[in-house]
């Protein structure tokens, strides 16, 4: 049995092999967080990532449930490759011993629909890429993607969106042969996310049953289009990361190739209006976009480096400094990270909780991180607010050193 001290919001009782004793004092209890969007590189890139050592950093950031994205290699188009990832997923969770929670997006490719039909109970979307990025997952033909809208409604399944315009890259690309890292905002340029996110409601109000998802949404442009559909009662859901709530295009001058991703940090003015679209609901979720690549990957030159930060064991740490500095309060971060997916995925509740110490502070260390490729953008930033235990299916995990206190 856990029994927690002092903590009177605290009244279930969790089973356990042994008695524990939890001074809860000084500790604030929170649902554990969702990651609705990880990239833990299984299969065919465990030389980033691996189920055994993101599961470890998935809940030493307070996290016990994620939904992983199917651009492996082989990518995750088909039901045999759905099943065969998952077959090598548990193997590597049981090499950690960490029961994590997990939901699969399955991949749209052009020749692979219809296996849509065959894998639709087992997964929790589909995930759609409109613009190249890692991996070769790409839906070019307009009547696919008038297709998946259609599969949407007729299967009551959702569609997550990386809504960027893959003519318009390929521009840029023609125009500026010998571009730097500062250059990515406008390599991978604004209008082409606007342009993408425009269309896309365009069809969900066609197909108004089809429920959408914008993930990593990261223009100002953006959110008012998103604001007015959901204004119209479209099923339009947007997510934003991290990354673009903490980072803006002055810091690619630190961080170089350690802060390029797809879409790219923009602005300080994008910066803050996403802040503002958290606040008032436009933003429905944070994911991470947990994306790891070794250092000698990040260090290529640009453009051979590839995008993609990690982040599920900072998520949490991150926000709580947020709540100081109040940016955000409590309350919204739950709702950003556990109340508002529950309710889009429908989701079945479970009793996975995290106690957070509000007042510790820490500063983030690439050598204390447990991501398999050791780095954050976020190293050397000092962060106050940090989660201590995670309670994952009754077993509680002690977050700084990942003692299993259960056993």
């Amino acid at each position: 049995m856990i029994r927690f001290l002092n903590q009177s919001e605290l009244k279930e009782t969790y089973s356990s092999s042994k008695d524990i004793e939890i001074d809860a004092k000084h500790l604030t209890v929170i649902p554990a967080l969702i990651d609705p969007h990880v990239h833990f590189r299984t299969p065919g890139e465990n030389h980033k990532e691996d189920w055994a050592f993101a599961s470890r950093a998935a809940i030493a950031g307070g996290v016990t449930t994620v939904f992983d994205m199917p651009n492996n290699a082989p990518p995750c188009i088909s039901k045999s490759s759905l099943l065969e990832k998952k077959k090598l997923i548990n193997e590597q969770l049981n090499l950690s011993q960490i029961p994590l929670r997990y939901h699969l997006f399955f991949g749209a490719e052009e020749n692979h629909l219809d296996e849509i039909y065959k894998v639709h109970p087992e997964i929790i979307g589909i995930k759609i890429y409109l613009a190249s990025t890692t991996g070769n997952l790409l839906i070019k033909d307009p009547h696919a993607l008038e297709r998946l809208f259609k599969i949407s409604e007729e299967l009551d399944v959702s569609l997550s969106f990386h809504a960027e315009n893959e003519p318009l890259l390929k521009k840029q690309s023609s125009i500026h042969p010998y571009p730097k890292v500062e250059d990515h905002p406008t390599m991978r340029p604004r209008e082409g996310a606007v342009m993408t996110t425009s269309h896309l409601i365009g069809l969900a109000s066609k197909y108004r049953k089809s429920r959408i998802h914008i993930l990593h949404v990261g223009t100002k442009e953006e959110l008012p289009l998103i604001k007015q559909a959901k204004k119209e009662g479209l099923h339009v859901y947007a997510e934003t990361t991290p990354n673009h709530l903490f980072l803006n295009s002055s810091d690619y001058s630190e961080h170089k190739t350690y802060m390029q991703m797809n879409p790219p940090i923009r602005d300080s003015e994008d910066q803050m209006a996403l802040w503002e679209a958290l606040k008032d609901g436009t933003i429905d979720w944070i994911g991470t976009d947990h994306a790891p690549h070794t250092r000698a990957e990040k260090e290529k030159p640009y453009p051979s480096s590839p995008s993609g930060i990690p982040g599920v064991e900072t998520l949490l740490p991150l926000l709580l400094n947020a709540v100081h500095e109040k940016k955000i309060s409590l309350k919204k971060v739950i709702e950003l990270t556990h109340t508002n997916i529950v309710k889009i995925f429908k989701l079945n509740s479970n009793k996975d909780l995290v106690l957070v110490d509000l007042n510790l502070s820490r500063e983030v260390k690439n050598e204390f991180l447990k991501t398999k490729c050791g780095w954050s953008p976020y190293n050397g930033w000092e962060l106050r607010g940090w989660p201590v235990y995670t309670i994952l299916k009754d077993q509680v995990y002690r977050c700084q050193n990942l003692e299993n206190l259960s056993l």
